[in-house]
C-alpha cells in the first residue's frame, strides 16, 4: 500500500534514533506545509509538500488530503498496567474523603485487592477486558503501549497476565511490550519473607518467562514497606543476567535511591520519581537512562508531580505516560496528561511532544523503528484537527486526534 498524506499545515517529526535529552526536547522537527509518504508500512520520504511532484508520481498512491491540519508521530504510551481484573471505584471514593494510598493499602486494599480479582478472572476473560481498553487508547493517538504483569504475584497468575499480553499484541492494532512485573506487591502468603519472595521470582518465574518469551522487561516497585533498594538491585541483576530489559517503580512515595540505583545499573527507564533526590536526576542523565512521568496519577493521588522542569534543565531525558491502572490512575486520557505536564510540571509543548513519542519510543528500546516521522520507521503517525501544534496543548484536555495511522494504514477515523 502506498499512501501520502498530502498538505498539512504542519509535520512534527520528532525526529531522532535514541532519546532526546535537556536542550534537544525543545526541538520537534518541525516542517512546514509538509508530506509524509509511506509504503509498505514504512515511511520513505518527509519534506515539503511543494518537492512531492518533482520525487514521486503521484498518480501511482493513495491521496490523503492534510489541509489545515497537521501530522505528528503516533503517541507510545511506555507505562500501563493493562491486564487486570475487578475495579477500585471504593478505594477512589475514599481517597476523595482524605485517605492515603499507603493507609489503603495497610488496610488490605491498593495492589493486592486487584490481586485477588486477578487471580479469580479466566485468561480469556481478561483477554477481552484488555482489547476493549486498547480500543480506547487507540482512540487518543495511541499506537504502542506497554503493558505490566503484577496483578497476580504467584506464578500461575502472573503468567496468565503475560500470556494475554502477547494475544492481545498479536490481535490487536497497538503493538503491545510486555513486562513482567511479579515484584509490584508483596503477596499475602509471603508478608515478612520478602528475600525469599526475590528468591522465588529468579529460581522460578524468571527462567519460565524467558524460556517461554512472554516479556521484554522486568519492572520492580522499589519502595519503603515494599521491597528495598537491595532487594531491587538483587532482582535487577539477575533479569539483566537473562536478557530482559530493566525498568522501576523509583522514589514515588519515599526517596529511597531508585533513580540512583536506576543509573547505576544502567536501566532503561526509572518511572515516577516525584521524591527522587538531585543527585539521583543528574546520575540518571550521566547514565542516559529515561525518566518516565506519570502525571495522571500525581493528580489522582493529589500527590506533587515529578520535577520534569528540573529533570531537563539538567539534561535529562523525559519521556510521560499514563499508568494506567485499576487503582491509583483509572485514565487513559492522553489529553490531561499534556494538560497537566504542561500547567503544572513545566515542560512545554514541544517538550511533551517529544516525550509522548520518541522518548516514549526509547523508553521501550524501540526508538529505531517508531517514535518519530522519518525515512525508514513505521508509518505510525496521526493527522490533528487543528492548524498548529500548539493547540494540542491549547485545547485544554481535549483530543485533537481525527485520524490514527498504524503503519501507512487508516486504523480509526473519528470524522
Amino acid at each position: 500500500m502506498k499512501t501520502i498524506f498530502f498538505n498539512s499545515n504542519q509535520v512534527v517529526t520528532c525526529r531522532g534514533s535514541h532519546s532526546k535529552k535537556g536542550s534537544e526536547m525543545s526541538d520537534v522537527g518541525l516542517v512546514d506545509n509538509g508530506s509524509v509518504v509511506i509504503e509498505d508500512g514504512k515511511i520513505v520520504w518527509v519534506g515539503q509538500t511543494d518537492d512531492l511532484e518533482s520525487i514521486f508520481d503521484m498518480k501511482n498512491y493513495n491521496i490523503i488530503d492534510c489541509k489545515g491540519k497537521i501530522i505528528t508521530p503516533a503517541y507510545v504510551d511506555s507505562h500501563t498496567h493493562l491486564v487486570f481484573g475487578g475495579n477500585r471505584e471504593d478505594e477512589y471514593a475514599m481517597r476523595l474523603k482524605g485517605a492515603s494510598y499507603m493507609e489503603i493499602m495497610e488496610m488490605g486494599g491498593g495492589i493486592n485487592n486487584t490481586v485477588r480479582a486477578t487471580r479469580q478472572e479466566s485468561e480469556d476473560f481478561l483477554y477481552e477486558k484488555a482489547l476493549k481498553r486498547l480500543d480506547s487508547f487507540l482512540r487518543f493517538g495511541v499506537t504502542t503501549v506497554e503493558s505490566k504483569s503484577g496483578y497476580g504475584l504467584d506464578f500461575d497468575t502472573e503468567i496468565k497476565q503475560l500470556k494475554v499480553n502477547k494475544r492481545i499484541d498479536e490481535n490487536h492494532i497497538v503493538d503491545v511490550v510486555s513486562t513482567y512485573m511479579g515484584a509490584h506487591s508483596v503477596p499475602d502468603e509471603y508478608k515478612g519473607k520478602e528475600d525469599q519472595y526475590i528468591d522465588y521470582m529468579i529460581d522460578k518465574v524468571l527462567p519460565y518467562v524467558v524460556s517461554e518469551e512472554l516479556a521484554t522487561f522486568c519492572d520492580i516497585f522499589c519502595e519503603k514497606n515494599v521491597f528495598s533498594i537491595e532487594q531491587s538491585r538483587r532482582l535487577m541483576l539477575r533479569a539483566k543476567e537473562m536478557g530482559l530489559g530493566l525498568k522501576i517503580h523509583a522514589d514515588e512515595i519515599y526517596r529511597l535511591g531508585g533513580a540512583e540505583l536506576a543509573a547505576e545499573l544502567e536501566m532503561k527507564s526509572a518511572d515516577h520519581l516525584l521524591k527522587a533526590s538531585d543527585q539521583g536526576i543528574k546520575d540518571m542523565a550521566k547514565s542516559g537512562v529515561v525518566a518516565t512521568l506519570l502525571p495522571i496519577t500525581a493528580f489522582s493521588l493529589k500527590e506533587e508531580y515529578a520535577r520534569g522542569r528540573f529533570i531537563i534543565d539538567n539534561g535529562g531525558a523525559v519521556a510521560i505516560a499514563t499508568d494506567y491502572n485499576p487503582g491509583s490512575c483509572h485514565s487513559h486520557s492522553i489529553p490531561l496528561m499534556i494538560a497537566l505536564s504542561t500547567i503544572y510540571m513545566g515542560l512545554t509543548i514541544e517538550e511533551v511532544l517529544n516525550a509522548l513519542t520518541i522518548n516514549g519510543a526509547a523508553a521501550l528500546g524501540l526508538e529505531k523503528i517508531t517514535g518519530s516521522i522519518e525515512k525508514g520507521k513505521n508509518g505510525d503517525i496521526l493527522i490533528h484537527d487543528c492548524p498548529n501544534y500548539k493547540h494540542i496543548s491549547y485545547n485544554i484536555s481535549v483530543n485533537t486526534v481525527e485520524k490514527v495511522i498504524k503503519k501507512g494504514e487508516i486504523v480509526y477515523n473519528r470524522v
